[in-house]
């Protein structure tokens, strides 16, 4: 778990922010953020929320695997 957790590393947080955003993005139905799903959608250029989550998820996995 170490090996992926690197919260001072930039690297981690390029990852984790679009991890974070899919997953805001995924759940806002719940959730009822129109507004932020709507700055976010139009940062990204309304890429999918799994897109985004797989992309967190591999920068993630590919930093933790080289470092």
């Amino acid at each position: 778990m170490e090996k992926y957790f690197k919260p001072l590393s930039l690297t981690w947080w390029a990852s984790a922010v679009p991890l974070a955003a899919g997953l805001l993005v995924a759940t806002a139905p719940i959730h009822d953020w129109a507004t932020i799903v709507d700055t976010i959608n139009n940062v990204t250029g309304s890429t999918s929320p799994a897109v985004l989550i797989n992309a967190g998820l591999a920068g993630i996995g590919i930093r933790g695997a080289l470092g």
